[in-house]
């Protein structure tokens, strides 16, 4: 018996049962172990749409502390900086999104300063136009890291110079174009702006906690939470998109499409358009190139395509709280990207495919041309930032 009473004891200890002990066959360790989070018992698919209506929700919320703070602050902080002109925002949006490892954040800052009145139409232009530079970066970064787990070195940095010489390429020479159609109010009669039922229902839900946060905070903390919860919200939007693997992705089962220009651009839109996020989209070809599982030179339609509907948040969170002058801003940037890139895919795009990669393959070719790009990247968005 002593022995029985024994036994029982100690399968009570092991699940941590505390007072009455209960008898040894109606203890279920198993069914104890696996016990979890409520939300874990969701399917999957409802746990991504809750986590996306969360992101969307605190995208929100952080575009309104982004506005508000801008109003309080904004113009202060950019004559600190002293940005007087659209050099110096392209050199401020490219810098900031080196600090944020993504240009969307920046590009919706540069939003809520020209909706607070901190920034022009053109300043807002450029300073989106310098988060896409910032954004095709750190794709080097991530091919970087890749390279020190073990990865072909040249490979994975490759994509990242490849990124950057590609959107460098399209994105400069469609600067003057896009300054054209802003100047010239071609597109001011497409203007549009959120539906006023979708910002009340909005307003309803928010108001409460703009209120709260508002009270709380000073007016120089807002504009900081702004960033914040606005960096917190692209991380619970990019928990809701689908799982993409490298080994089984897209690429594997369009066969011989790959091979096709046009394909490539279609798909690197569709991409883009899915994880609202031209880092996300253009990461994916690291381990896709250091595996040999895509071309380098079957990239750059790819890459193209990304730049193109990379604006698509911006778009949103323009229609949000910039109304329609700020929607136009970034429609007129989308518009620019994409002519520039379909005159390029139709007419030259053999010459610009050999000039890209012969570019490219010259940056790699040993480190200290690497180290020189690296040092030209950094520094010509803050001389930018100081030409006066």
């Amino acid at each position: 018996m002593a022995h029985s009473e024994q036994r029982v004891l100690t399968e009570a200890d092991a699940v941590g049962t505390i007072g009455i002990i209960a008898p040894a066959p109606f203890v279920d360790i198993e069914a104890i172990r696996t016990v979890q989070p409520w939300s874990l018992t969701l399917p999957l698919w409802l746990r991504k749409l809750l986590t996306a209506l969360l992101g969307v929700f605190v995208f929100i919320v952080a575009l309104e502390l982004l506005k508000y703070g801008a109003s309080a602050y904004g113009s202060a902080l950019l004559r600190f900086l002293n940005i007087a002109n659209p050099t110096n925002a392209l050199g401020l949006g490219w810098l900031m999104s080196y600090g944020f490892l993504s240009g969307s954040p920046v590009a919706a800052i540069s939003v809520s300063f020209f909706s607070s009145g901190a920034i022009s139409d053109l300043q807002t232009f450029t300073m989106i136009t310098g988060s896409r530079m910032g954004a095709s970066f750190i794709v080097l970064f991530v091919g970087f890291v890749y390279a020190l787990r073990g990865y072909r070195h040249t490979a994975s940095i490759a994509v990242g110079i490849l990124a950057f010489l590609t959107t460098a390429a399209i994105h400069i020479p469609a600067l003057p174009v896009g300054a054209w159609l802003l100047m010239s109010g071609f597109l001011d009669s497409i203007q549009t702006s959120a539906a006023t039922e979708m910002t009340s229902f909005f307003d309803v839900l928010i108001a409460p906690v703009l209120h709260l946060i508002t009270a709380v905070l000073p007016d120089w903390a807002v504009l900081i939470a702004g960033v914040l919860v606005l960096l917190m919200s692209f991380s619970l939007l990019d928990r809701a998109l689908p799982e993409v693997h490298s080994e089984h992705n897209a690429f594997g089962r369009i066969g011989k499409l790959v091979y096709r220009p046009v394909a490539m651009l279609l798909l690197g839109a569709a991409i883009t358009s899915m994880t609202l996020s031209v880092s996300v989209s253009l990461a994916i070809l690291v381990p896709l190139s250091a595996r040999g599982l895509v071309r380098r030179e079957n990239m750059l339609p790819y890459i193209m395509g990304a730049n193109i509907t990379t604006f698509v948040d911006t778009l949103i969170a323009a229609l949000i709280v910039g109304g329609p002058a700020a929607f136009t801003i970034v429609l007129v940037e989308m518009i620019s990207v994409a002519i520039l890139s379909l005159l390029v895919l139709l007419l030259w795009y053999r010459r610009f495919e050999r000039s890209i990669l012969g570019l490219q393959a010259w940056i790699i070719r040993d480190n200290r041309m690497l180290i020189i790009f690296l040092v030209v990247v950094f520094i010509v968005p803050i001389t930018l930032l100081l030409v006066k």
